[in-house]
């Protein structure tokens, strides 16, 4: 025998602890006649004896010390293997660098992190909230791994992995007169007041692209640079809007009615990343998150939901 296993230095360690092969057996959760095969047979195959008997109890041999040395600094490693496991397991003293764009950042990504919190209950999140020109930077200074996007375009250095896919909506001041419909088409929305973001933005072009499929002039009479204080704008009772439906999903909207678009336009998520970047574990579980919060809000409209009870 030229080695041991970890079995038999788990044997052996066993017995030098307890200093019975009973005791080393309960340790193990074995039979003790397997204990005591198990270190007869080690010593034969080894040619030294490990242990002698002192008062009725096993005592390691002078001249096994060295052997005994070893196996403690064994033991030694495999405790600390164990702990480094455990930290990457909790996440601790690992950190994960992400970001997100405003539309999907409000609920989605906050939805996200509950559930990579609980996977990962002692990582530290960086969590950034990026402009479309900012993103490129970002991912290929390996500022973060990821960005969530509401869109996807062309860059010979970055890779789009889908999420998952949404629609749009109307969004009125609540109590406004085409609150009460349960859908609501582009040529109603035309002649009230519209607030958006610019359609020479990516996001803004989504959000206009029904109107203009239509046909029809899009005409803002409030232009700001994000989706979320579009939706404060609106609810101050400043216009009407069209916005992807992950920026509203929130449950309850004071202030706000949100009704379904009668022009079917969907919109696509993604996570960008590093073209050839190996991603984390963190980030791959981001990813996994992302994909079950959106798939789950397209799945529980609240809106659609409060149109039915009332319909009811």
């Amino acid at each position: 025998m030229k080695t041991l296993t970890l079995r038999q230095i788990e044997a052996i360690r066993a017995v030098m602890l307890t200093g019975t092969i009973a005791g080393a057996a309960k340790l193990l959760n074995v039979s003790a006649p397997g204990i005591s095969r198990l270190v007869k047979h080690i010593e034969a195959g080894l040619g030294i004896r490990l242990f002698e008997k002192q008062a009725g109890l096993f005592v390691p041999a002078a001249e096994a010390k060295l052997v005994f040395d070893q196996i403690h600094e064994v033991y030694l490693k495999v405790e600390g293997l164990d702990f480094a496991l455990d930290n990457l397991r909790k996440g601790r003293g690992a950190e994960l660098a992400f970001g997100s764009v405003p539309s999907i950042a409000q609920f989605m990504v906050s939805r996200a992190v509950v559930g990579l919190r609980r996977s990962y209950p002692e990582l530290f999140i960086d969590l950034n909230i990026l402009k479309i020109e900012e993103t490129v930077d970002y991912l290929l200074l390996e500022r973060g791994e990821l960005v969530a996007m509401s869109y996807a375009f062309d860059h010979p250095l970055l890779e789009f992995i889908p999420l998952g896919s949404g629609g749009l909506v109307a969004l009125l001041p609540q109590g406004h007169p085409l609150a009460t419909r349960r859908e609501i088409s582009v040529h109603d929305l035309v002649h009230e007041p519209i607030i958006g973001v610019d359609p020479v933005d990516p996001y803004g072009a989504i959000v206009a692209r029904p109107f203009l499929e239509a046909g029809l002039q899009l005409n803002q009479v409030i232009r700001a640079r994000f989706a979320q204080t579009v939706v404060s704008l609106v609810r101050h009772g400043l216009g009407v809007t069209v916005i992807d439906e992950f920026s509203v999903a929130g449950q309850y909207m004071p202030g706000l009615t949100r009704v379904a678009l009668r022009e079917n336009t969907g919109i696509e998520t993604y996570a960008a990343v590093k073209k050839g970047r190996a991603l984390s574990s963190y980030a791959d579980e981001t990813i996994q998150q992302l994909r079950q919060v959106l798939a789950h809000a397209t799945r529980n409209r609240p809106w659609e939901a409060q149109r039915a009870g009332a319909s009811d």
